[in-house]
C-alpha cells in the first residue's frame, strides 16, 4: 500500500515536467510567459484573500450565518492560489476547478437564502418608512438619555 502511494505521489511531478517540456517544444517561450502570469495571478490571490478573510467572517457573524461556510470558501481560495503559484499545468487545471465550484448560498432560519429576503423598497414603501417611523430612529450616539419633564408657560402682565 505504501509504494503504491509513494508511486502515485512521484507519478504526479513527473506527469507535471513532461507536460511542460511537451508544451515547450510546441510554443516555445509562451509557455515560461503563462507560468510567470499565472503564477502572479495565484500570488495576488493569495493576498487579496489574506486581507478579506477577517471582513467576511464578521460579516458572516454579523448576519448570523455559519463561520465554517466563510473558512471553507477562504480556505479554498487560498488553497486554488498556491496551486497556481505552483509551475504546472495540472496544479493550474486542479485550481481552475477549485475556483470553479459554486458556493451554495446560506440558509436562513426561515429557510430561505440570503438573496430571496432582501427586496428593493419602491417609492411608497419608502414614504410611509419616513412618515411612520421618523420619531422612532436612535441618536446618533447611541446614548439614551431617560428623564421627566413638565412644562412651565410665564404670563406676563400687559395691562
Amino acid at each position: 500500500m505504501r509504494l503504491i502511494l509513494f508511486l502515485m505521489l512521484l507519478a504526479f511531478p513527473i506527469a507535471e515536467i513532461w507536460i511542460l517540456i511537451n508544451l515547450s517544444h510546441r510554443y516555445g517561450w509562451w509557455v515560461l510567459l503563462y507560468l510567470v502570469v499565472v503564477g502572479w495571478l495565484g500570488l495576488q490571490l493569495v493576498r487579496e484573500e489574506k486581507q478579506l478573510f477577517s471582513g467576511k467572517m464578521m460579516q458572516s457573524l454579523m448576519q448570523g450565518g455559519n463561520p465554517a461556510r466563510a473558512m471553507f470558501a477562504s480556505a479554498r481560495n487560498l488553497i486554488a492560489g498556491v496551486l497556481l503559484m505552483i509551475p504546472g499545468v495540472l496544479t493550474d487545471v486542479i485550481a481552475a476547478i477549485l475556483l470553479l465550484i459554486p458556493m451554495k448560498q446560506p440558509k436562513l432560519a426561515s429557510g430561505r437564502s440570503d438573496s430571496q429576503t432582501y427586496q428593493e423598497p419602491t417609492y411608497q414603501q419608502e414614504q410611509y418608512q419616513e412618515k411612520t417611523f421618523k420619531h422612532q430612529r436612535k441618536a446618533s450616539n447611541d446614548e439614551i438619555i431617560d428623564a421627566e419633564f413638565t412644562e412651565i408657560k410665564e404670563e406676563t402682565d400687559k395691562k
